[in-house]
């Protein structure tokens, strides 16, 4: 079979290209996926007892208009619950509020002042450009909060030592303590909690995030879709590919959302293979506890908490039935945990005893108590679960992206272009729109301004006219949106 574009991987980025290619009336085009369901790691499960599972904590929020306009266009105006959120830190035997700088007020007064101690130094001294991301911590907070909560719940996250860390990626991920603030929650004993970009968000009623893109797939027509296939080989030169249960595809324009190192595998090119061997990465084992009844007091209403303690194994826990009561077999009558644990080369974890590890840290740090009813108990392992932006990732992107390029292959996505900065669903759907942009407008970089610009599209949300480009000489085709 010959077409124009194939897309390999039905997930936010593979979904976004298909959608674009729609926008532009190129029907010559195929989505495939190794995979029964479209999502990618935005997919969700429903277990054996009725529990609605993500692949891990997702919320929904955007840096982009056109992705809002395909999320309404996705579930409607009424297919979401709205939350404002709350994010919590576990710590010291108290939940304190994020982030963690500006809610100092909560810590035992000994440590608070430590705390303020090292912010005051961190601000008084002069920069002295920092090598790695543990520097760049330990100059931007100061010891105190590096030591009492960045540090540890960092090596929890990425599971890999800071120090092969680039710090570049923060953007809007990490709060840049502001004094005035710090020093404002501390007098006023006031809580802060509204910074960030995903301080308010959406979640679908029904099916967990995977509903999205099982409803914009089905957007897609089904000549173009060949799910449960999978890529085994790739031959640039031919501008072929082979799947696994032996089908053969030509094409003229490959864009690929797997990750990089196994793309590069396919192809065979031995460069690549080593280049793209020393990009890190993390795995996530998120493991799913349902329970009989409703959850404590403490818990009604937070949305997700972060754990930077080594008395649970787990880096972030989200109040999953909170998101949509929905995500339950009986709402009001049960609800639900999802817990987070990374892993990699540098941390290993025991895949047998991960789920009663992660029960036992629920106890341990007042999640659940002994006496909770658990009925249902879910666990799924992600070999790569966070693209690691190691400071020597942007020189190994710069030779290994063009150079497939050149093949006419684009790999992008959260993996597909090893990007964490724009690595969130939205950031990802516009990586495969605006791929296509770019190859409709013969390779001008200008037309993937989330691929080659992550700080200007993250630092403002983006309207039509303000960043996106579209085809030369034409519009988006609002009409495809809203049909």
């Amino acid at each position: 079979m010959k077409k124009q574009f194939i897309i390999i991987g039905a997930g936010p980025t593979g979904i976004g290209a298909a959608m674009r290619l729609e926008e532009f009336g190129i029907t010559d085009y195929l989505v495939m996926d190794a995979s029964k369901q479209a999502g990618g790691l935005s997919a969700s499960f429903i277990d054996d007892q009725g529990f609605t599972w993500d692949l891990g904590g997702h919320v929904q929020f955007s840096h982009y208009e056109i992705f809002d306009e395909y999320m309404d266009l996705a579930l409607g105006k009424d297919g979401w619950y709205y939350h404002r959120r709350e994010s919590w830190i576990w710590i010291r035997d108290r939940f304190v509020p994020y982030p963690f700088q500006y809610n100092l007020h909560r810590l035992p007064s000994a440590e608070k002042w430590n705390c303020v101690q090292g912010l005051l130094a961190a601000v008084k001294s002069s920069r002295n450009h920092p090598k790695n991301f543990r520097e760049w911590i330990l100059e931007t907070f100061g010891p105190g909060v590096a030591e009492t909560f960045l540090f540890p719940y960092n090596l929890k996250v990425w599971a890999s030592p800071l120090e092969l860390m680039d710090f570049k990626w923060v953007g809007d991920r990490v709060a840049v303590p502001e004094l005035d603030k710090v020093m404002k929650g501390i007098c006023l004993e006031e809580d802060q909690v509204s910074w960030g970009p995903n301080h308010k968000f959406r979640f679908p009623k029904f099916g967990g995030t995977g509903a999205i893109w099982q409803a914009l797939a089905a957007r897609i027509p089904a000549d173009n879709q060949r799910l449960s296939r999978r890529v085994t080989r790739i031959d640039p030169e031919q501008h072929t590919l082979q799947t696994a249960n032996g089908e053969g595809y030509e094409y003229d324009y490959l864009i690929s959302t797997i990750p990089l190192d196994y793309l590069v595998e396919q192809i065979g090119d031995e460069n690549l293979i080593e280049q793209a061997k020393r990009l890190l990465y993390s795995g996530v084992h998120v493991v799913g506890i349902g329970l009989e009844g409703a959850p404590p007091e403490h818990l009604k209403t937070k949305c997700w908490m972060y754990f930077p303690e080594g008395n649970n194994p787990f880096y972030r826990v989200t109040v999953f039935s909170n998101y949509s009561p929905n995500n339950t077999p009986r709402p009001g009558a049960t609800w639900s945990l999802m817990a987070e644990v990374s892993q990699s080369k540098y941390k290993s974890v025991d895949m047998e005893g991960v789920v009663d590890d992660v029960i036992q840290g629920m106890i341990a740090t007042k999640l659940i108590t002994t006496e909770d009813k658990i009925i249902s108990k879910w666990h799924r392992f992600l070999n790569h679960g966070y693209p690691i932006p190691s400071t020597n990732r942007d020189s190994i992107l710069e030779k290994v992206l063009p150079t497939l390029e050149e093949m006419d292959i684009y790999s992008r996505g959260r993996f597909g272009a090893w990007k964490y900065e724009v690595g969130n669903m939205d950031h990802s759907f516009m990586q495969g729109w605006g791929c296509v942009n770019r190859i409709l407008n013969g390779g001008d970089e200008q037309y993937e301004p989330t691929l080659n610009h992550a700080n200007r599209v993250n630092g403002k949300y983006q309207k039509r006219e303000n960043g996106i480009p579209c085809q030369k000489g034409k519009t988006t085709n609002e009409a495809a949106i809203h049909t």
